[in-house]
């Protein structure tokens, strides 16, 4: 599997207003694993910057006057993301915004035509964290990614924040498989599964009480009737005795 984690930063909110993509970045994992293989762009947007973004990416007009047009960068940009089963974003919606204006201004298919799969992790952060703040700020102090250097937003120290943070909501995805790849762990284990005779064990059996088996056979009445006699165990009860 091989997922691709990236960031923008942008000279405002609205690419349908002229805003452009000014810094790109983007780490690689290959079985949920960082490989090294980064790619990071600072990007000529050929206009200036909203006051508001400015104060968030510090990324002034001059900076970037003398860096390359996004024209530029889109070939290795494309060969880079070919082959990526998954691109995951924080607020998908938004950088795809971004880079699909982009590509349509260089006459190419959209950029999620270039791609396996867009995850977005705001969204999954949101149905795992219903009601709490789910920027990356906060997914790194909840899920213990030091994100100490970040001062300002930048794409590349985003996105590898972002890959720690995707890597800490998912970590239950593979949490019972066993790596047997390794050939063990530090203690010379070998990552086997130990075969135990459970024939010895006796389960206890523990009883309802009667207040216990009157509620229960009360909640089964409630829903009985609520369905109007369509429950299942209904249907599978013994015909009473003549």
């Amino acid at each position: 599997m091989r997922q691709i984690v990236l960031d923008t930063e942008t000279t405002g909110l609205s690419p349908a207003d002229g805003d452009r993509i000014i810094e790109i970045g983007c780490v690689e994992l290959l079985n949920r694993k960082l490989t090294g293989r980064n790619l990071h762009h600072y990007i000529n947007p050929e206009r200036d910057s909203h006051p508001d973004a400015l104060r968030v990416h510090g990324l002034t007009t001059e900076f970037l006057s003398d860096k390359p047009k996004f024209a530029a960068i889109a070939p290795e940009l494309l060969d880079y993301l070919a082959g990526a089963d998954e691109v995951i974003i924080h607020n998908a919606p938004f950088d795809v915004g971004f880079l699909n204006a982009e590509f349509e201004r260089l006459g190419l298919p959209p950029f999620t035509e270039r791609v396996g799969a867009v995850v977005d992790s705001l969204a999954m952060a949101k149905d795992m964290f219903p009601g709490q703040r789910n920027g990356l700020d906060a997914l790194c102090s909840r899920l213990g990614v030091d994100n100490s250097g970040r001062t300002l937003h930048g794409a590349l120290l985003d996105a590898e924040l972002l890959a720690d943070v995707y890597i800490g909501m998912t970590r239950g995805q593979d949490a019972l498989l066993m790596d047997v790849e390794a050939g063990g762990d530090a203690n010379g284990h070998s990552g086997a599964a130990e075969l135990m005779d459970l024939s010895g064990f006796v389960l206890p059996v523990i009883a309802a009480n009667t207040q216990e088996a009157d509620a229960h056979t009360k909640t089964l009445a409630d829903i009985d009737k609520a369905s109007k006699g369509k429950t299942v165990w209904r249907r599978h009860e013994p015909a009473p005795a003549e």
